[in-house]
């Protein structure tokens, strides 16, 4: 039921991107894909979905998204600054006109007392505008993180291109 849920939200971001002729992206680390296969479910998904970029590592952020060494250094990559970049680079590479990006803590380890476990930022980003980023804690196991995240991204991406 819970994969549904993904696929009639990406159906209906889906749609609308269609209607107004545009392209999607994502840069994805710790949802690891799971946005973009909710989009590849979507019969017809590449007349509106182009590549998506799975950076796990800080390396990978920095060497295909672009995220500069200093903000991983200065925010780590689950901040609102990396997920920015993230967001920036994955628009650009792609030439997309809506992009979003997602960086988070899925658990079970690697929280801290100011980052637990189910901290997630996001960002979300239309072509030649400035990104919409916000932080969000999501509870559950790792892969119910996951999934909320997936849901979020999905959900404000649709509202931001209504």
């Amino acid at each position: 039921m819970e994969l549904n849920n993904l696929e009639n939200l990406s159906t209906e971001l889906g749609a609308l991107l269609q209607k107004k002729n545009m392209f999607f992206t994502s840069a994805e680390s710790c949802t690891g894909g799971l946005l973009s296969q909710s989009i590849v479910s979507v019969p017809g998904s590449s007349g509106w979905f182009g590549c998506s970029f799975v950076t796990y590592s800080n390396i990978s952020k920095h060497k295909i998204l672009g995220v500069s060494k200093d903000s991983l250094k200065r925010f780590g990559a689950v901040s609102e600054e990396v997920v920015t970049e993230m967001v920036d680079g994955a628009v650009a590479e792609s030439r997309a006109d809506l992009g979003v990006a997602i960086s988070g803590i899925a658990g079970p380890g690697g929280g801290s007392p100011d980052r637990p476990v189910g901290t997630v930022c996001i960002a979300w980003k239309l072509k030649d505008k400035q990104a919409v980023r916000s932080t969000f804690l999501f509870e559950g196991n790792r892969n119910e993180v996951r999934y909320a995240t997936v849901v979020k991204s999905l959900e404000e991406a649709i509202e931001l291109i209504k």
